[in-house]
């Protein structure tokens, strides 16, 4: 007779069968859903007990109890169907789909800076430059993600070509090797996607910064001139305290990176070209984000119609 396993147990196979495949990231976030969100939900069920409804009551939990993100909680269906379908191929059960219904997520109003801002910051990183306030100038004029920033070396910088090369990032993440999951790690490792592999032309600006900071070892950090990495985190309080003495609210790195896109597109930009500076998997990422037209230009395009219109 065949064993009948529990939801729990299908989780656990399913994680010590793909966990040799997935970047450690991806390992640690996958587990820390599972252990956290999944079993604890659904990990007492046998697979026939699990239907549609109860999955759409697992879905509002997420959200309205754990208040946890549209975008986390579909990451959660994601990977809780990805089990489900596994331990449907491995059992007897007739229970093999379900309807499930992902949360849609709603177009968030992108802060940037503003012309004021933006030059308020750049004047305050201007004064007495260190490697911190050179790390948070960069992010701002090539709209690096923060764990890519940390990442680089200062092998990845060509003066010859006058280009970035970013090959790595750094992620704080779940340490799966230590006792009960409970401690964090900080690893560099490749970039979420290939895309996000990708070289970015210097501007001069940064150029002539990279050569004042360059200390002659091509293997050490950038940010840190040494061969251990500065922590995400820790670039992040630096750009809280930045942002403070500024007087700018309701920013972070992000918001960096979206200012340099905006401002690419403000000169006039092609949508791939900027779609591959920024490392988005598509275009149709970069469009949803940065190509939306204000009133104005929608006033222009519209007169253009008084040309084909007869009274």
């Amino acid at each position: 007779m065949t064993k009948k396993f529990n939801f729990s147990e299908y989780c656990d196979n399913w994680f010590l069968s793909n966990s040799s495949r997935l970047k450690p990231s991806s390992c640690a976030k996958y587990y820390v859903n599972i252990e956290k969100h999944i079993k604890p939900y659904f990990g007492a069920e046998q697979l026939c007990g699990i239907t549609s409804e109860k999955v759409d009551e697992f879905t509002r939990t997420l959200i309205y109890e754990k208040k946890l993100s549209v975008k986390t909680t579909r990451d959660i269906l994601v990977l809780f169907h990805s089990i489900f379908v596994y331990a449907g191929r491995r059992s007897e059960s007739s229970q093999s789909n379900l309807e499930i219904i992902y949360p849609k997520r709603s177009r968030k109003q992108i802060r940037i800076l503003n012309e004021q801002e933006e030059k308020g910051l750049i004047l305050y990183l201007a004064d007495k430059m260190d490697l911190c306030k050179f790390g948070v100038y960069m992010a701002l004029r090539t709209g690096l993600r923060v764990g890519e920033l940390c990442a680089l070396r200062w092998d990845d910088i060509s003066m010859e070509a006058l280009t970035i090369s970013v090959t790595h990032t750094v992620q704080r993440i779940r340490d799966l090797d230590g006792e009960a999951y409970r401690k964090t790690k900080v690893i560099v490792g490749t970039p979420k996607s290939d895309s996000s592999r990708r070289t970015i032309p210097l501007m001069p600006d940064i150029a002539a910064l990279c050569r004042m900071f360059d200390c002659g070892n091509p293997k050490a950090f950038i940010l840190t001139g040494t061969g251990q990495c500065m922590e995400p985190r820790k670039l992040q309080r630096y750009l809280k305290s930045y942002l403070e003495e500024c007087g700018i609210s309701e920013a972070h790195f992000h918001t960096l990176r979206h200012t340099f896109a905006t401002r690419c597109i403000e000169v006039g930009f092609d949508v791939k070209t900027l779609s591959e500076i920024l490392g988005h998997a598509n275009i149709g990422i970069t469009m949803n984000q940065y190509v939306h037209p204000d009133l104005e230009r929608k006033r222009e395009n519209m007169s253009r119609l008084k040309n084909i219109i007869h009274f």
